[in-house]
């Protein structure tokens, strides 16, 4: 008995490849242009002054959320989602997704841009799983900060400073956090593409669920799985639980 496999584009020569693969091309280009115009207005967005004096908690203690520049005059910040009192595999795969992806920052610093991860978590509960993800741009806890230093989290926000004073630019939730999940963009070419099943992709292929896996690379959320990202950590083990009661996706 054999298995129908995933429905697969038609086989055509390169000529005819071409031919499409242009008239997509037209569409592609299209899109860039309109991507750029939307950046060239998103640096005109107005700006809202707030608190540069608010504390965060990092790795020395508090320190008041102007550090953060590192005395660059841009900053751009991740929101990273926190479950208390959940184990390392218990913790949000889809910020663990984004802030895998943005592991260096030494080009945004080399642009004059800071970066640093912002969670709600408890520093004590936060510091070890920075550590077992090995993580090495600065994380800080946010709890008990008003937005919007705080706030909405699995968000990005952009921060501009003058001297003292720290004005928010721009912010992002959603999809839009997408611009940092390069390995999103390279599923998207591929002829399967991400394999969610909101997406539309032709009859036969079936989507599937890749955020969580267990050790084995079987995808699916179970009390054995974790965030994808965290099997390549060294220690990483097919724990049993989730840490969380009463959870389901």
């Amino acid at each position: 008995m054999t298995t129908t496999p995933p429905a697969h584009p038609p086989v055509v020569d390169l000529p005819t490849w071409q031919s499409a693969r242009d008239a997509l091309l037209v569409r592609e280009k299209a899109h860039t242009r309109e991507g750029d115009a939307l950046g060239a207005a998103r640096r005109r967005l107005p700006m809202v002054e707030l608190d540069g004096t608010a504390e965060v908690v990092g790795p020395d203690g508090p320190v008041p959320f102007v550090d953060l520049f590192q005395g660059r005059d841009e900053l751009v910040v991740y929101k990273h989602m926190w479950h208390d009192g959940a184990p390392h595999q218990g913790q949000c795969e889809g910020c663990t997704l984004t802030a895998w992806h943005v592991r260096d920052a030494v080009y945004l610093n080399a642009r004059g841009v800071s970066f640093a991860v912002l969670t709600e978590g408890r520093w004590d509960e936060v510091e070890p799983f920075v550590a077992f993800m090995g993580y090495t741009q600065p994380w800080y806890s946010v709890r008990g900060v008003d937005a919007p230093v705080g706030g909405d989290m699995g968000s990005f926000a952009c921060f501009l400073r003058q001297g003292d004073r720290v004005f928010l630019t721009y912010s992002t939730t959603g999809r839009g956090v997408e611009v940092a999940d390069g390995s999103f963009g390279l599923l998207d070419m591929t002829p399967y593409g991400r394999g969610e099943a909101w997406q539309d992709v032709p009859a036969g292929r079936e989507p599937g669920w890749f955020w969580r896996s267990d050790a084995d690379g079987t995808a699916g959320w179970a009390p054995t799985s974790r965030p994808a990202p965290q099997w390549t950590r060294p220690g990483a083990t097919p724990e049993q639980s989730l840490g969380r009661h009463g959870h389901h996706h």
